[in-house]
């Protein structure tokens, strides 16, 4: 097993501290570690209300220890957490928007048995391997990682921010912001009732500025500030041919195909080169010099990016990657038709389905945007329905289609010269003494624009962990050094005042 730097020349070198800080910080690590165990153990998938209510517990729990007030914000769906620390009104209010529900697990496709298990993993010529936690008290290795469903997005960021907020009392320093914490429960499954919750209790989040510990930091390691995401909604396209699968010797030559009705109109929605040709998709995106320049700073390598996810040649809807994430996106998600593999029949299948994901910007509507994908495909000879079709439409129609509708996240950015967001740039360079890799807006999405358009406040993100998390995936890992690293980063923000 490769070694690295022992714990105290190791955080010495990375983090910029020395001496007593070295001590406090390797303290809290260990903790947060311990704490996490703890959370990482109670089951959260976000289709479980039980699992949901018995972390908020927890949660109460650990906000109440260390002196914050406490609230469960009840919604149309699944409850918010909400936690404050005493108010002081001459001072500003910064507001912490994180998550701590989950993706569900399939046990079978991770490493190890129980993924709300926390495991210690070492990499040893590309294979992990399962580490003592007690080999932790007398070092701590940086590399190391910690498996577990939610380690990474979002538990460990909690529990990074629970365990900054321990090492601030104990070095007694006085908070110069009233400091508060929205804590979401179904950030895995869209958010669907965050914004009436954001409206109904718009009074107890008012805040200055918000900040959201969620995703990666970028793929270089350094400290990372993103000012907007993408949002997102969907389509459900299924095209038919005869109501039920039909022999294909028989009638190979004669029934309706599905699966070829279905690939022609996917086909038409884009050129040869990935770019969208529909009517009016991109409207309202212009990127002028300063946008570009700061799009072109971010520290990407566009050749490493496709070997990294190994193809050949990228879409040209941007001529580099972070352009491209400025403009709306239209994804096949998923696509299936009769059966497939050693299942495989010989059949006509009687139906096809395609599910669509649009990844949406700023200036791109997300009902706008269905609207011209179904105008679109009527256009291209379709009937169009919402329900599976009756014997007598099929009979009247050679083109149906059944298109189905998914919920709009909005999607949000902050403008680049924003004050607060130079605050917060200035802070995480001044702590790390690195430049800060400042990303215009990130190609997922977060639940933020209710935040932004209610509380009339800007909103930035500030990522903790590391680029492999593998999050909503098997085998989602939290690298402990991003630990010490988080825990140092919120140490920065909640401590340093804004400079007027």
């Amino acid at each position: 097993m490769k070694r690295i730097l022992p714990f105290v020349l190791l955080i010495a070198t990375v983090c910029n501290v020395t001496g007593q800080d070295v001590v406090s910080l390797k303290s809290k690590v260990r903790k947060t570690i311990e704490e996490l165990k703890d959370f990482v153990a109670i089951p959260n998938d976000a289709l479980n209300a039980d699992d949901i209510d018995d972390n908020i517990l927890w949660l109460r729990n650990k906000f109440n220890e260390r002196g914050f007030n406490t609230s469960i914000l009840e919604t149309e769906g699944l409850p918010l957490f909400f936690a404050a620390l005493p108010m002081d009104d001459t001072k500003p209010t910064l507001l912490f928007y994180m998550h701590f529900d989950g993706q569900s697990v399939d046990p079978s496709k991770w490493i190890q048995k129980d993924p709300y298990v926390l495991e210690l993993m070492s990499e040893n010529e590309g294979q992990w391997q399962k580490e003592s936690f007690d080999a932790l008290d007398t070092d701590i290795n940086y590399e190391w990682r910690l498996f577990g469903r939610s380690s990474s997005d979002d538990k460990g960021p909690i529990v990074m921010f629970l365990n900054t907020i321990d090492l601030l009392k104990e070095n007694d320093v006085d908070l110069p912001f009233n400091i508060k914490v929205i804590l979401d429960s179904e950030e895995e499954k869209s958010s669907a009732p965050l914004p009436k919750a954001v409206k109904t209790y718009r009074e107890l989040l008012k805040a200055d500025f918000l900040i959201i510990n969620d995703g990666p930091v970028h793929a270089s390691g350094k400290p990372t500030v993103v000012y907007g995401c993408r949002g997102i909604t969907s389509l459900s396209l299924t095209t038919f041919g005869a109501a039920k699968p039909q022999h294909s010797g028989h009638y190979g030559n004669y029934a309706p195909n599905p699966g070829f009705i279905l690939s022609k109109l996917l086909a038409s929605f884009k050129d040869n080169e990935g770019r969208v040709v529909i009517p009016g998709y991109y409207d309202g995106i212009v990127l002028d010099d300063a946008t570009q320049a700061i799009l072109k700073s971010v520290p990407d390598d566009d050749v490493e990016i496709r070997e990294r996810l190994q193809f050949n040649s990228s879409d040209k809807v941007g001529s580099f990657y972070q352009e491209s994430l400025q403009y709306p996106s239209l994804n096949v998600r998923g696509l299936g038709s009769a059966w497939i593999g050693e299942e495989a029949r010989t059949i006509v299948p009687a139906t096809a389905t395609a599910e669509l994901d649009l990844r949406l910007v700023p200036e791109s509507d997300g009902n706008r945007l269905k609207k011209l994908v179904k105008d679109f495909i009527k256009k291209q000879g379709f009937y169009s329905t919402d329900t599976i079709p009756t014997k007598e439409e099929r009979l009247n129609h050679e083109k149906i289609i059944m298109i189905k509708e998914g919920s709009v996240t909005d999607a949000f950015r902050t403008d680049l010269s924003d004050p607060y967001g130079m605050h917060i740039v200035n802070t995480l360079e001044t702590k790390f003494e690195q430049d800060v890799v400042q990303i215009r807006i990130m190609g997922g999405t977060v639940p933020i624009a209710p935040f932004v358009n209610e509380l009339k406040i800007p909103a930035f993100l500030v990522p903790l962990v590391n680029p492999d998390n593998n999050q909503h995936s098997p085998n989602e890992n939290l690298k402990i050094g991003q630990i010490a690293y988080g825990i140092q980063a919120f140490y920065a923000l909640l401590s340093t005042p804004i400079v007027k």
